[in-house]
């Protein structure tokens, strides 16, 4: 009778799972009210249910600290999984296990961001923390084996009705049932079922090695009237024919039948504008649209504003900077689960940018202002071109203080730039690391330029943050001074994107220094692609693209033999429609925006959308993510030319 009064431990195990569900949606879903909800409930009982199953296999007193063990567990990853989101603006699954040294390596950063969301994390322990106090009102008593029996019958067919309820709209993009069966994706996951049941299939799909169907659609090409035929920058040495007839592996098969039915991208009136001029390419450590002003920093401005202005250019925050980093020099999308396979540096890059411009008799060189074995900087470097990197602990800290955090961009070009100025042709990359957060008057940056922004109106962590930008500008002054100095600066090319936006600042500090309110999906990511050229009028391109087109663009201005079909992004200057995709598969295109959590798709004032375009882009937007994924994965680039 006694344990008659108690509360049944699978109800108090599931008002404790759905409470957490709660207040981790509350904190990281921008749509909270959705008819996902009515999931996390049904997933939410389910594992209630289950627990108290397995719990009731035991003693009283071993049934309690294993009920414990388990909703601490419980806590302690819908805890991490917050913290992960607000480090890195992606939520965590099984294969980022392979980049935990990152979080390691900035471990006093990922600690403020601890601190930071200390109340939520709090929250989410409340049940966890409640149990001590009302453990005694409980029922954890033993279960008979027909009581268990009753109970492994109820799970079955609650899981039956649950996936039976999948059905309903089954054919729709992102529904319930494609969510679950046929798409590996963590931030949708995460959103239609809860953080759980999310971390339940991630799990299954990377044990089973799940791969998503290819279906072979492509976006409809712009055609624009002009006297000139251009012909498509493809490789015509490639017997895509013979590949596919010679292949037993049925996925190998299906990527050579896939890049097979890609006509590739058009050539285009800029084609070989630059060719056998200098390039010196940029990845710029946190860069956002939102440091710029003619004022604080007038050379990102003029160069912004000169040459070619690209004005719907986005850089997706993608697994931070080696996603970013990832995408502008490869052309391919961050898929978290091939970084680590990237950082391993044992593909076939026959497009890497540092072994093109060797091709071309080239000096190539790339440099980078903090640790030169961060992340594995210097295996992939190598693994694309570049032999001679040089960086913090493997040679640059006899030239500029890397004692700095973070170092100083006005140190890392002043130390190299003579290294390549009177070379006749020259390739320069630069991993900046200026603009690294957090952003406060600590950040010697910051502290430097902080004179500066005092009399801005916004709060201290924006101030911070664009007076570390500010050593960005002042570096590229002095890089354009030295070109300029050398006559090299009409035949020079400075390329320069964000590795991802400043995620460190909040949406709303965002917003304080931003032209217009952002949302924080798709408009948050909205930044700059400079492609500068002192002798190059300016021209305007309203296209979208983001940073997997970066070097298509770069490799058909340059007027170098590549493949466009080979290479996920696209030539922004040709008539390929643009298109900008987010790591939680929302994206850009020139018809709109489409929001893949949310489902909603808004289109831009005046387009008449043709029927199917969303499900069309969807299908078109999974292909170029799984292509880019299994580029990597199955190292591809060797599958087609060999060694």
């Amino acid at each position: 009778m006694e344990n008659e009064k108690k509360l049944p431990l699978f109800l108090y195990s599931f008002i404790s799972i759905f409470f957490i569900e709660f207040v981790f949606r509350i904190v990281t879903i921008e749509k909270f009210f959705s008819t996902s909800l009515l999931y996390i409930l049904i997933t939410s009982f389910i594992l209630a249910l289950a627990i108290s199953w397995i719990t009731k296999f035991f003693k009283e007193k071993t049934a309690k600290v294993i009920f414990l063990i388990i909703l601490g567990v419980i806590s302690l990853w819908a805890s991490g999984n917050l913290v992960y989101k607000n480090a890195f603006n992606v939520y965590f699954s099984l294969s980022m296990l392979k980049l935990a040294d990152q979080v390691m390596t900035f471990w006093k950063t990922t600690l403020l961001i601890v601190l930071k969301n200390i109340i939520y994390i709090i929250i989410l322990f409340v049940p966890f923390i409640v149990t001590f106090f009302v453990a005694k009102k409980i029922n954890f008593s033993k279960s008979s084996l027909k009581k268990q029996g009753i109970g492994i019958v109820l799970i079955m067919l609650v899981i039956l009705g649950f996936k039976t309820s999948l059905l309903i709209n089954k054919n729709k993009s992102y529904s319930a049932y494609e969510i679950y069966n046929k798409v590996n994706d963590i931030s949708l996951s995460i959103e239609k079922f809860g953080v759980y049941t999310a971390t339940y299939l991630d799990v299954k799909k990377t044990i089973t090695g799940f791969e998503e169907e290819v279906t072979f659609i492509k976006q409809e090409e712009i055609e624009k009237e002009t006297p000139i035929v251009y012909d498509y920058n493809i490789d015509k040495t490639i017997d895509f024919a013979n590949l596919i007839n010679n292949e037993s592996n049925k996925s190998i098969k299906e990527m050579h039948e896939y890049f097979n039915s890609d006509s590739g991208t058009k050539q285009n009136e800029y084609t070989g504008l630059f060719k056998d001029k200098n390039l010196i390419l940029f990845m710029a450590e946190s860069y956002n649209e939102i440091a710029v002003s003619e004022e604080l920093t007038p050379t990102l401005y003029k160069l912004i504003n000169s040459s070619f202005t690209f004005e719907n250019f986005y850089t997706p925050v993608n697994n931070s900077t080696i996603g970013g980093e990832f995408q502008e020099l490869t052309g391919l999308f961050a898929n978290n689960s091939i970084l680590r396979t990237w950082r391993n540096a044992k593909n076939s890059f026959p497009y890497g940018v540092g072994k093109v411009f060797n091709d071309l008799e080239y000096s190539t060189y790339a440099y980078h202002n903090h640790s030169y074995t961060f992340q594995d900087r210097y295996k992939y470097l190598e693994a694309i071109g570049f032999k001679n990197f040089l960086a913090c602990r493997n040679g640059l800290e006899k030239k500029v203080n890397c004692k700095l955090w973070p170092e100083s961009d006005v140190e890392l070009i002043n130390a190299t730039v003579d290294d390549y100025i009177n070379e006749e042709k020259f390739m320069v990359y630069y991993a900046t690391v200026s603009g690294h957060g957090s952003y406060s008057w600590g950040n010697a940056m910051s502290k430097k330029h902080k004179s500066e922004v005092d009399h801005l109106p916004y709060s201290e962590p924006v101030k911070a943050y664009i007076a570390a930008q500010m050593e960005l500008d002042d570096a590229l002054e002095l890089l354009i001074s030295k070109l300029e100095q050398a006559g090299k600066l009409d035949d020079t090319v400075i390329a320069l994107v964000g590795d991802h936006y400043p995620y460190m600042l909040t949406l709303d500090e965002v917003n304080e220094a931003a032209s217009y309110k952002k949302d924080g999906v798709i408009e948050i990511n909205r930044s700059n692609f400079i492609l500068y050229n002192s002798a190059t009028e300016n021209t305007k391109i309203s296209k979208v693209g983001s940073q997997i087109d970066v070097l298509p663009t770069i490799y058909n201005i340059f007027g170098i033999n590549y493949d466009s079909r080979l290479i996920i992004g696209k030539d922004i200057l040709s008539t390929e429609p643009g298109l900008a995709i987010f790591s939680d598969r929302s994206w850009v295109s020139d018809y709109g925006k489409f929001y893949a959590t949310a489902k909603k798709f808004v289109a831009n004032e005046g387009i008449e959308i043709p029927e199917g375009y969303v499900d069309n882009m969807n299908k078109i937007v999974a292909n170029k993510i799984n292509m880019s994924k299994y580029i990597i994965e199955k190292d591809y680039y060797k599958k087609v030319f060999g060694n």
